[in-house]
């Protein structure tokens, strides 16, 4: 597990890079059981999916990572680089529990990897569209080896915001467009959403800023994106809330969102609740949700990644239990 691990990393996976280690995976790790299903997607990125006659409990993670690459390294409890926890490190210890599973004649499962997780889950849209009979999907995050009770959606809002050009010396002939942005921004930070229950409380964060005016131009137009994390009682009004907010020079569109998400559970894990999205909502064809993994989310997406040996080896154990309490809930 830890080798194949090694491999992965190695391989410079970022989104729009991935079908180079979703090529070595399926040139180097077919599982020898298993029978082996190559996904197109329409950008002309693939998953890979290793079925074990027909599948219906399917471990599931994805291939991509964030930006930027760095390689891993590793000593006798960490494994660093990016997408150890993040999530190579997941897809190493399904493999593994798939790998024994297979040792002890389990069958009708199957080990889904898939493409752009980080940049619209279109890897998973394309799954779900093609995968039938599934009844249990086990999607890979690092959650702390806990089992997930529930999970925030995520929308994002692309934003224009329009002015008028001006040499800067006399911006009383232009219309600042940075300006409206912040007045919008204000505006923005002022807004009140109901507190989940469940999930808490909704929040965003804002990046992708641009405006191509000089230092000493009036800016006459900036673009940007929001990205809100939102629960189960502002997913539906959020758009809503944006239109309020907005005057005649702002326009803004939802560019994608997945909806929150209350998973499958059972007994006998720590749960937990997340704020971070996944491929999960994209999977809603492959039957109940179940979201588990070893790893921290605080260090993905950091210089900082890794993820602990002693954790890696726990998931494959619980991955297997996972798999034997859920065939039992199957009646096998």
């Amino acid at each position: 597990m830890l080798d194949f691990l090694i491999k992965i990393l190695e391989i410079d996976s970022t989104s729009g890079k991935e079908e180079f280690a979703a090529e070595y995976i399926a040139q180097n790790f077919k599982p020898a059981a298993a029978d082996m299903e190559i996904q197109s997607i329409p950008n002309g990125k693939k998953n890979i999916f290793f079925k074990w006659e027909n599948p219906k409990i399917i471990f599931c993670s994805h291939i991509d990572t964030v930006p930027p690459y760095f390689p891993p390294s590793s000593d006798n409890e960490i494994i660093s680089g990016r997408g150890a926890c993040d999530a190579k490190g997941q897809i190493a210890a399904m493999y593994e529990a798939c790998i024994q599973l297979e040792r002890e004649g389990k069958n009708n499962f199957g080990l889904l990897i898939l493409a752009g997780e980080e940049v619209g889950s279109y890897g998973a849209i394309t799954a779900n569209k093609l995968i039938a009979g599934c009844e249990y999907v086990v999607v890979g995050e690092p959650t702390e080896n806990k089992m997930i009770e529930a999970g925030k959606g995520n929308i994002l809002v692309e934003v224009t915001i329009k002015g008028k050009s001006c040499h800067s010396g006399y911006p009383e002939f232009g219309d600042n467009a940075v300006e409206r942005m912040r007045f919008f921004l204000n505006r923005l930070a002022e807004l009140k959403f109901s507190e989940d229950d469940v999930l808490g409380n909704t929040t965003y964060n804002v990046g992708m800023l641009s405006s191509e005016n000089a230092h000493n131009v009036v800016s006459a137009a900036v673009d940007f994106k929001i990205f809100f994390r939102t629960t189960f009682v502002t997913h539906d009004g959020l758009a809503d809330k944006i239109k309020s907010i907005a005057d005649e020079n702002t326009k803004f569109k939802i560019a994608y969102g997945d909806r929150p998400v209350k998973f499958h559970t059972l007994d006998g894990f720590e749960k937990g609740i997340v704020s971070y999205g996944s491929d999960a909502p994209e999977l809603y064809n492959l039957g109940k949700r179940l979201l588990y993994g070893p790893g921290s989310i605080l260090v993905a997406h950091t210089d900082k990644e890794h993820i602990k040996i002693a954790d890696l080896e726990m998931a494959v154990k619980d991955l297997k239990n996972i798999f034997y309490k859920l065939e039992k809930e199957l009646g096998r």
